[in-house]
């Protein structure tokens, strides 16, 4: 899906950016589940028109947060500067013991330092969630931690999640295994990415606001 012919037109004839959408996940290790899912998600939305980037394996194994810190690693900078950027964010974790795994939190938890920014935290972003889990008790759990810390950080999880029993070998060389990961991860890439235009919709008619009050003064 690519809807870029039916973009809205800025005054000046121009279409708006193509959304920018960043995937955070995978584990240390790459080549994981969770990675290989994050990168399709981003391949999807990259065909979307998307432009997108990609943070995972060794870029997210970065020091402990320390809020009261000012010293940040160029790992640490560049993922604040990729959260700063994003107009989605997709969140790609396995689920370790019920939950989200160490160094995914650690990553969000470096949101705060855009406390203070024009677009606070996650504000106005779409969050699409996938979550994998060696066995089906542990996804449930887990995607409502990452929810519930996703609605803290002032984010929006889109209403579908994926969540993929690593059981049932969903990938082979790095695809989906069967259509039914493969259309999970789709309506997940597809959701975030319509919010995102959305939200640059609302974003442009904002700007537009005080010109047209003016012209119909």
């Amino acid at each position: 899906m690519n809807d870029s012919s039916s973009s809205p037109l800025r005054p000046n004839g121009a279409r708006p950016a193509a959304p920018h959408i960043i995937g955070i996940g995978g584990t240390t290790r790459i080549g994981s589940s969770s990675e290989a899912a994050l990168r399709y998600t981003l391949a999807l939305l990259a065909e979307m028109g998307a432009s997108t980037e990609l943070i995972a394996g060794p870029l997210i194994d970065l020091p402990m947060y320390d809020p009261a810190d000012a010293h940040r690693s160029p790992g640490a900078r560049r993922l604040v500067q990729a959260f700063k950027k994003a107009d989605g964010v997709i969140i790609a974790t396995p689920s370790y013991h019920g939950a989200l795994s160490g160094v995914i939190k650690n990553a969000l938890d470096y949101v705060e330092d855009l406390r203070s920014d024009s677009r606070p935290y996650l504000d106005g972003r779409g969050v699409g969630i996938v979550v994998t889990a060696h066995g089906a008790q542990a996804l449930g759990t887990t995607l409502m931690g990452v929810r519930a810390i996703v609605h803290a950080l002032r984010g929006w999880p889109t209403p579908f999640a994926a969540t993929l029993n690593a059981q049932h070998k969903p990938f082979e060389n790095g695809l989906p295994a069967n259509a039914e990961v493969a259309e999970q991860l789709r309506t997940v890439a597809d959701q975030v990415y319509r919010f995102a235009r959305a939200q640059q919709m609302l974003r442009e008619g904002d700007k537009l606001a005080p010109a047209r009050a003016a012209a119909g003064s």
